[in-house]
C-alpha cells in the first residue's frame, strides 16, 4: 500500500491585490507557512510519496519565499517531486535551478518526461515541465510507462481537453495510452472528483487557499492510497486557513442586516465574505457602507453589494398629479422597455432624482 500527497497551485507570493495593503502582506505571510503546514501534516499522516503539480511560486517571488519552499519540503520524511506550471517555471534564473534542492525533492527540469524509480516503494514517478510561462505542446505527446509490474506515477500542471490550451493541452487518448496507474494535474484551482480514463486514475486538488472571490469554498489538497492491485482511492483533505464566500441575501419586506445574520453560518471568523444584497428596497436603498462596519467584527474581511431594486410599491405612485409622479412616470416607461442591464441605471436615475426631489444626501 502506497500513501501518497496530490497538492497544487500554491501561488506563493500571491499579490491579493483585491484587499487592503495591510491585509494582503497578512494573507502573504500566511500563504508562506503553507509548506510548513504541508511538511508538518506528511511526516505526521505516514505519506510515502509527496507529488506537487506545479504554480508553487506566482511568478517572480522573494528569495526568502523560494528558501522557506525549499527548507520545508525538505523537512519531509518521503520522496518529493515538483512538476514546474506556467507561473513557476523551469529557467536558469528560476529557484528550482538557482537554489540547491535537498536530496529527497526532484525538480522536473525539462518538457520531455523524465522517471525516477523509486524501488523501495515498488513506484516509478514521471513528470516533466514548463521551461516557458507556454507550454503549447502537451508534454504526455508520445509518452507511454512501460509494463514491467511497477506502478507508475505521473505529476504534470496542465488542462485536460483543452485542444487550444496554451498551458498544456492534454486528452483523454493520451492519458488512455500512457500506462500510468495515477496521473497527479495541476493548474486547475477547483478540485475534481477522481476520475478514471482508461486504466489511469487522474485528479486536480484545487488551490490550497483561496485568493478571491472566483476561489470559493473550502481548498485543500489530496491524499491518496494505492493498494498492491493498482487501485486508487483519493479523499480531499480541508487546509485552508481562510475561505472566500459569496452570499446572496434577499431582503424583500426585512431589515437588512437582519436578514444577513439570519442568513450567515455561525463561524464566519476566518472567512472572507462578499454578500450582494437582492430583493426590494425602500427608496433610499441600503447604507452598504454602513452595513459593511457593523458586520466587520464577524468576519476576516467583508464587502457588501447593494443590488436591490426600487419597491414596486413606490411606482405605484407615478398615477399621482405631482412632480414626482410626472419623473416617476416617465421612468416607469423607460424601465418597461430596458434591457436588464439598463433596467439597473433607470432604478439608479429614480433614486438619485428622488433624493434630489426630497432635498436629500443619496
Amino acid at each position: 500500500m502506497i500513501h501518497f500527497i496530490h497538492a497544487a497551485d500554491f501561488h506563493l507570493d500571491s499579490p491579493f491585490a483585491a484587499l487592503s495593503p495591510e491585509r494582503a502582506r497578512t494573507r502573504r505571510s500566511e500563504l508562506r507557512q503553507l509548506p510548513a503546514r504541508l511538511a508538518d501534516y506528511a511526516d505526521t499522516h505516514g505519506t510515502d510519496l509527496v507529488l506537487l503539480s506545479g504554480d508553487l511560486l506566482d511568478g517572480e517571488s522573494y528569495r526568502e519565499t523560494a528558501d522557506a519552499l525549499r527548507d520545508a519540503l525538505g523537512r519531509i520524511a518521503a520522496p518529493v517531486f515538483i512538476a514546474p506550471g506556467n507561473h513557476d517555471w523551469y529557467g536558469e534564473k528560476s529557484p528550482y535551478a538557482s537554489l540547491p534542492w535537498p536530496e529527497n525533492v526532484h525538480v522536473f527540469s525539462t518538457s520531455s518526461m523524465e522517471a525516477v524509480a523509486l524501488p523501495e516503494l515498488g513506484v516509478v514517478v514521471h513528470g516533466a515541465a514548463f521551461t516557458a510561462p507556454e507550454q503549447t505542446r502537451g508534454l504526455l505527446t508520445g509518452f507511454t510507462a512501460p509494463a514491467d509490474g511497477q506502478i507508475h506515477l505521473g505529476v504534470l500542471h496542465g488542462e485536460l481537453d483543452g485542444a487550444d490550451s496554451r498551458y498544456n493541452p492534454i486528452t483523454r487518448e493520451k492519458i488512455a495510452a500512457s500506462g500510468l496507474t495515477y496521473l497527479a494535474l495541476g493548474h486547475i484551482h477547483k478540485r475534481s472528483e477522481l476520475l478514471n480514463i482508461g486504466t489511469t486514475a487522474v485528479a486536480w486538488p484545487g488551490c490550497p487557499e483561496g485568493r478571491g472571490f472566483d476561489e470559493l469554498g473550502e481548498k485543500g489538497f489530496c491524499e491518496g492510497t494505492i493498494d498492491d492491485a493498482g487501485a486508487v482511492s483519493l479523499q480531499f483533505v480541508p487546509f485552508a486557513q481562510h475561505r472566500y464566500e459569496i452570499l446572496t441575501v434577499d431582503i424583500t419586506g426585512k431589515d437588512p442586516l437582519a436578514a444577513v445574520a439570519a442568513a450567515l453560518p455561525q463561524d464566519t471568523a476566518r472567512d472572507l465574505y462578499r454578500i450582494i444584497l437582492t430583493g426590494q428596497s425602500e427608496e433610499t436603498g441600503v447604507d452598504s457602507a454602513q452595513m459593511q462596519a457593523l458586520l466587520a467584527p464577524r468576519f476576516e474581511a467583508v464587502e457588501v453589494e447593494d443590488k436591490t431594486r426600487l419597491s414596486e410599491d413606490l411606482w405605484a405612485r407615478a398615477g399621482e398629479y405631482t412632480l414626482r409622479g410626472l419623473f416617476l412616470r416617465e421612468l416607469k416607461e423607460k424601465r418597461a422597455a430596458a434591457t436588464e442591464e439598463d433596467r439597473e441605471t433607470v432604478e439608479l436615475a429614480a433614486r438619485l432624482g428622488l433624493a434630489a426631489l426630497d432635498h436629500r444626501d443619496f
